[in-house]
C-alpha cells in the first residue's frame, strides 16, 4: 500500500504545476529585515541554458524559506487579518542618506513636557461670535484686525496725566513690542536647534569672541560702517584699529610698503600685482591686446587743392562794398 501511495503522490505531483513548500537548502536568513542572503554556487550550465527560468526558480526558493521562518514565528489576529511578530532585525542594511534627527523642543514644549501640559487640538471653529459687533469674527487674521478696529474706536483713559497720550499709537506701539519679542524668540529657537550661542541681552559676550583679535576686527568694522567711514564716530578708550583688514575696509589708512632692498624683492613685487591684475574679473585690456587704430581724418579741400586747418581767413571786400552782406569795415586794433 505505501508503494501505491508514493506512486500516485509522485504521479500527482506531475499533473500539479505548484512546487512544494518544503525547499532543503541552506540559506542564511534574517527575519527581522525580511532578508535572505544566498551564498550557493550557480549552476553555470543551466544558467547559460535557461538563464530566465533558473532565475526564477532560484528567487522562488529563497523566498519560500524567507516565509517558512516567517510562519514559524508568534502570530495573532488583528482585525480578522493574522499577523506575525518580527524579532529584532540582526542585519544593519546599509542608508543611502543620514537617519534624521528628531527636532529639537522649544522652551514651551519643553516646559510643557515637563508641566504635563497637553495642547488643545484646534478643532473649534475660526470663527467667533461678537456681541459689540453682532457679528462672526475670525479668531486670527487680517481680518480680525480690521473687526478689532471697528470695535475698538474708542478708548477710555482712566488717568488724567495721560488724556493727551495718544492711545491708538500707545497699543500700536505695544503691538509691535510683542511681534518683535515673538521674532526674538523664534529666533533664539532656531540657534538653538543648531546649538548656536546667543547672548541674552545686550552685545556679544567674550565666549562669541574667543580671540581678542576677532573682537577688534569686529569693533573696526561696526565703526567704520558709516557714511563718513567711522570719521565722525567716537572712539573707545585705548581703541585702536585692527590690524590686517585695511584692504577689506574701505577708507581705512593703509601703512606704506617698505621700498625693496634688492632686485630679487622687486621683481618678485611687480609679478605679484601683474598677477593680481590679470586674474581680476574686470577687463583691463582690449580682447585682440592692441592699441586702438585711429582713424586719419579727411582733409578738407578748397577751390584750389589747399587743405584748409581751423578758420577761414577774412577776405577782403576786392573794391566793392556791399552793406547787405557785409556790416561794418575791417577790425582796427
Amino acid at each position: 500500500m505505501d508503494i501505491v501511495k508514493s506512486i500516485l503522490e509522485d504521479s500527482n505531483r506531475e499533473k500539479d504545476p505548484r512546487k512544494s513548500t518544503v525547499v532543503e537548502k541552506d540559506v542564511e536568513t534574517d527575519v527581522g529585515s525580511l532578508l535572505a542572503l544566498d551564498y550557493n554556487t550557480l549552476d553555470s550550465k543551466e544558467l547559460r541554458s535557461q538563464q530566465e527560468q533558473y532565475l526564477k526558480s532560484l528567487t522562488r526558493d529563497n523566498v519560500q524559506i524567507l516565509i517558512n521562518k516567517i510562519w514559524e514565528l508568534p502570530t495573532q489576529r488583528v482585525e480578522e487579518v493574522i499577523v506575525a511578530k518580527l524579532p529584532k532585525p540582526g542585519y544593519v542594511l546599509p542608508r543611502a542618506r543620514q537617519i534624521p534627527k528628531p527636532k529639537a523642543l522649544t522652551k514651551w514644549q519643553q516646559f510643557a513636557k515637563e508641566k504635563g501640559i497637553q495642547s488643545k487640538k484646534k478643532g473649534k471653529s475660526k470663527l467667533k461670535w461678537d456681541d459689540v459687533l453682532q457679528k462672526w469674527i475670525p479668531t486670527f487674521g487680517y481680518k480680525r484686525s480690521k473687526a478689532m478696529e471697528q470695535k475698538e474706536w474708542l478708548v477710555e483713559v482712566n488717568d488724567e496725566n495721560k488724556a493727551m497720550e495718544d492711545q491708538f499709537g500707545v497699543m500700536k506701539a505695544a503691538k509691535q513690542e510683542r511681534q518683535s519679542k515673538n521674532e526674538l524668540q523664534r529666533l533664539r529657537n532656531i540657534a538653538k536647534s543648531k546649538n548656536i550661542k546667543v547672548p541674552r541681552v545686550g552685545l556679544p559676550t567674550k565666549e562669541h569672541f574667543p580671540d581678542s583679535q576677532q573682537l577688534s576686527q569686529a569693533i573696526t568694522v561696526a565703526r567704520t560702517s558709516t557714511a563718513s567711514v567711522g570719521k565722525f564716530q567716537s572712539r573707545l578708550p585705548k581703541e585702536k584699529d585692527a590690524k590686517g583688514i585695511a584692504k577689506e575696509v574701505p577708507g581705512m589708512k593703509r601703512k606704506a610698503e617698505s621700498v625693496p632692498t634688492n632686485v630679487h624683492d622687486e621683481k618678485k613685487r611687480n609679478k605679484d600685482l601683474a598677477d593680481s591684475i590679470l586674474k581680476s574679473t574686470t577687463k583691463v585690456f582690449r580682447e585682440d591686446f592692441s592699441a586702438p587704430k585711429a582713424k586719419p581724418a579727411k582733409p578738407v579741400k578748397g577751390k584750389k587743392g589747399v587743405k584748409s586747418r581751423g578758420r577761414k581767413a577774412p577776405k577782403g571786400g576786392k573794391g566793392t562794398r556791399d552793406m547787405r552782406l557785409k556790416v561794418g569795415g575791417r577790425k582796427r586794433r
